[in-house]
């Protein structure tokens, strides 16, 4: 598998699919089948558009697309993504809103480097827009990334957060997001060791597997089973020829796709049985709820072959974080150290890939940080995807992760922001404005 006709063996597949659906498509849509009153022809059109649109946009980045913001004096305020510091695999973007002074709040969202783009986080960023001032994590997709640009594996991505959190500042509140929660914990920790000035004030891990142990799910069970030989022989490929990065080792985003649909896969399969019914109706558009899902949820990118390795050798197979022995650069992190970042976790009740008790056990590990400082939460109804993105995020943990973000806030009109943080929680889902705009 470690060969470049493996990646382009897939990626010829994934073309030719894109081909046979455009094909399918534009034949049964020519006038003359008009005149043959056969619903195949339909089903057929129908078939070839759902085709062809999944298997296209598995290469494409999709754009931020973030929604103005409404002021209260009742104009729109455009919402611009900015690269603030640009490096080989990642860089640290913030969100400017035209015409907005700075607001107290401000808010790193660490995003997951684990086969999606960081945009998968684009309705959690709207969502904290109007409260507070946003910067995210956009890490690059390995494919695009020459060879001459180097490694890049667990040390150097918890390098990366350090380095973004330090330009960042004190005030700083720091959202990690699932897959990166270990590491962003082993960064901070890093930081207090080595300049506490430069910590940020609340650290929030939403669903990440610090104790992979702790509960047991397919993901975990896969870690267990297989042998990092295994995992190297059958998960790694080198990049082809079409792209930048062309003979660079790589875990490849389609590889990852196949596993992500495998474990659902009765539900995906009704759901685009469902959208090719709804396509031959005429009862689908450009943007509806299928559409702006799986436009996100296809588009995948690949990981250098060292950073999906090491993740799943030391913080999944090794327990590094989860026992307090992880090495960065040569220096042993310790947890502990971490005294005076609030921390909170995110859990969600019915989460099949972090499940309950993976997060949760970050607090067992910070021994000195008095308790005052240690929050957790469990959203019992939520699965994965709604924890930090869903409409459980919306009602429920947003609002108590702004909170918790006040609490900890030496500014001395927390209050006040709290009362804010209530009433925005309340507003409609960006999505489901009719003009498409955040209300503040």
């Amino acid at each position: 598998m470690r060969y470049m006709a493996a990646y382009d063996m897939m990626e010829a597949a994934r073309n030719t699919n894109a081909w046979l659906g455009a094909t399918a498509r534009t034949w049964a849509s020519y006038p003359a089948t008009a005149m043959v009153p056969n619903p195949m022809f339909k089903m057929l059109a129908a078939w070839g558009e759902v085709t062809e649109r999944s298997f296209a946009r598995m290469v494409v980045k999709p754009d931020w697309n973030i929604p103005p913001i409404t002021a209260h004096e009742g104009h729109d305020m455009l919402v611009e993504p900015e690269v603030e510091i640009s490096r080989p695999f990642g860089d640290l973007v913030r969100f400017s809103v035209s015409g907005r002074p700075p607001r107290t709040r401000r808010i790193l969202l660490v995003a997951p480097m684990s086969g999606h783009y960081a945009t998968l986080l684009r309705s959690t960023v709207a969502s904290l827009l109007p409260d507070a001032d946003v910067w995210i994590t956009d890490w690059h997709n390995a494919r695009d990334i020459p060879v001459s640009a180097g490694k890049f594996d667990v040390e150097d991505y918890t390098l990366y957060l350090a380095d973004f959190m330090k330009h960042l500042g004190a005030d700083l509140n720091v959202i990690a997001v699932c897959q990166p929660a270990p590491l962003t914990l082993a960064a901070t920790a890093l930081l207090a060791e080595r300049d506490p000035a430069a910590q940020p004030r609340t650290l929030t891990l939403i669903g990440g597997p610090i104790d992979p142990d702790a509960a047991a799910t397919d993901v975990t069970d896969f870690g267990r089973r297989v042998t990092m030989g295994q995992l190297e022989q059958s998960m790694i490929q080198r990049v082809g020829f079409q792209y930048p990065g062309v003979g660079r080792m790589v875990y490849p985003g389609l590889l990852q796709l196949s596993s992500f649909i495998s474990m659902n896969a009765e539900t995906h399969g009704r759901a685009f049985r469902d959208q090719i019914m709804a396509v031959a109706r005429g009862a689908a558009s450009d943007h509806d709820r299928h559409n702006r899902f799986y436009d996100e949820y296809l588009a995948v990118m690949d990981m250098t072959a060292e950073f999906y390795l090491s993740t799943v050798e030391r913080v999944f197979k090794g327990l590094e974080i989860a026992q307090n022995r992880f090495i960065v650069d040569g220096h042993q992190v310790d947890i502990g150290k971490i005294t005076s970042v609030a921390v909170k976790t995110v859990e969600g009740g019915k989460d099949d890939i972090s499940a309950p008790g993976q997060c949760v056990a970050a607090l067992d590990l910070l021994t000195g940080l008095p308790d005052a400082k240690k929050a957790s939460y469990l959203e019992p109804e939520a699965g994965h995807y709604g924890i930090f993105a869903g409409g459980s995020w919306r009602r429920n943990i947003r609002p108590l992760v702004l909170d918790f973000i006040d609490a900890n806030s030496d500014d001395a009109d927390a209050a006040p922001k709290r009362r804010r943080g209530r009433r925005a929680a309340a507003t409609p889902a960006p999505e489901a404005l009719g003009d498409g705009r955040i209300a503040v």
